[in-house]
């Protein structure tokens, strides 16, 4: 898909607390539940295969949630089956969507309406940061795997281009589901990377507002 005008207006939807999928990123996913295993053989029937991930919100006072209104499409690249009847799936991100209208009641799971309108750069090259200053950020990645005790293969991290770089870190980072959205919703690479970074100081501070780590 190289334009907007290859992507369908109607797409199936997966609401995912704290699952971020980015442009030219894969997610790993594992579905199980009845709903989105129809899903699945539905998506897999199309000539674009295309999954919707968008995260849900709650609703503050109400006890509810609502579809945050910007997700990212991904086209089912891989799966395989279990012998239980489960599904392992890849998804490869095409390119994020507004919302126009939520579809309900004619499947078992959610569909909508969508805008692929302002998101052309998703469908694009791999973006370039110029101004990404790599070996400080490296080094407060690693205070901060440090302090959560993550692990990670560091040869591999430092020699990833930029853009894999910063969206594989932004999608697999335990930051809260907001911040996973304010990731998404980065119009830039290099705003990702900030957005990024600021998130990681943040942690460092725990989560207090105060100056930034130096």
């Amino acid at each position: 898909m190289t334009s907007s005008n290859a992507l369908p207006e109607t797409i199936p939807l997966f609401p995912l607390p704290g699952a971020l999928l980015l442009p030219r990123a894969r997610l790993p996913l594992h579905l199980f539940e009845p709903r989105y295993l129809a899903m699945l053989e539905d998506a897999l029937r199309t000539e674009h295969r295309l999954i919707g991930m968008i995260q849900p919100r709650d609703i503050p006072g109400t006890g509810e949630t609502k579809l945050q209104s910007i997700g990212c499409a991904g086209r089912v690249t891989a799966f395989s089956e279990t012998e239980d009847g489960r599904y392992m799936i890849t998804l490869t991100g095409q390119s994020r969507f507004r919302i126009t209208r939520e579809i309900s009641g004619f499947s078992p799971y959610l569909k909508a309406d969508v805008s692929w309108d302002g998101f052309e750069r998703d469908l694009g090259p791999t973006e370039k940061d110029t101004e990404f200053k790599r070996q400080p950020f490296m080094n407060l990645l690693g205070r901060f795997f440090d302090e959560h005790d993550l692990k990670t293969d560091w040869e591999t991290l430092g020699q990833a281009e930029d853009e894999l770089l910063i969206n594989s870190l932004s999608m697999l980072c335990p930051f809260e589901p907001e911040d996973k959205q304010a990731l998404l919703e980065a119009p830039s690479l290099s705003t990702r990377r900030e957005t990024l970074r600021t998130l990681i100081e943040f942690a460092l501070r725990g989560g207090i507002a105060d100056n930034p780590v130096q």
